[in-house]
């Protein structure tokens, strides 16, 4: 999020914030990853991706998750067999025929602000690794938006958690791209 102190908004200073914002929207890199806590009990990841759609659009792109999910980090290969339930206690769900999965549960919900679910992802779910993760959009100075994916992780973590860790970030991290790829391409 851009934050500026107040100033007077004569016509050539309400350009020049305006010329600033849209330069750190479409010139500065896409995506911040961060490994922000790591324990032998768990760890905290964030990414953050930059686009140039306001909140509306990215939480209509957001809970519309067959767009923009790499499928090849489904259960059954295919992201249009995935969904998401906007409400509390509403489902992230993989279905294909008999075939189902609940990713995780929505726990909290603001709509255009805030998206929170709690479960594992993937083989996190397998090995008895539970998580909150939260979407959060924060508008920019002059349009434009952020998303912050970050995602708590507790449980027993592998050996080789460093390596473990890494690998979980960059999946994260390719998700949450999906979701700015798409968005990138509805703001030209």
């Amino acid at each position: 999020m851009i934050r500026t102190e107040p100033m007077p908004r004569t016509g050539l200073s309400m350009a020049l914030v305006l010329l600033a914002a849209l330069l750190i929207v479409t010139l500065a890199p896409s995506a911040r990853a961060e490994v922000r806590e790591s324990s032998e009990h768990g760890f905290v990841l964030e990414n953050v991706e930059t686009v140039p759609v306001g909140r509306d659009a990215v939480w209509a792109a957001l809970i519309d998750i067959a767009r923009w999910w790499p499928s090849g980090h489904t259960w059954w290969g295919d992201a249009s067999k995935l969904s998401i339930n906007p409400v509390a206690g509403g489902c992230f769900c993989e279905i294909d025929g008999e075939r189902q999965a609940e990713h995780m549960r929505v726990v909290f919900v603001e709509p255009g602000q805030i998206l929170r679910l709690t479960g594992g992802l993937g083989p996190l779910q397998g090995i008895g690794i539970n998580g909150i993760l939260e979407f959060r959009i924060d508008d920019i100075l002059g349009g434009g938006s952020t998303i912050t994916l970050s995602y708590r992780f507790s449980g027993q973590m592998p050996q080789e958690r460093d390596a473990f860790i890494e690998v979980v970030d960059r999946v994260q991290g390719g998700q949450l791209g999906g979701l700015g790829k798409l968005l990138r391409e509805q703001g030209k």
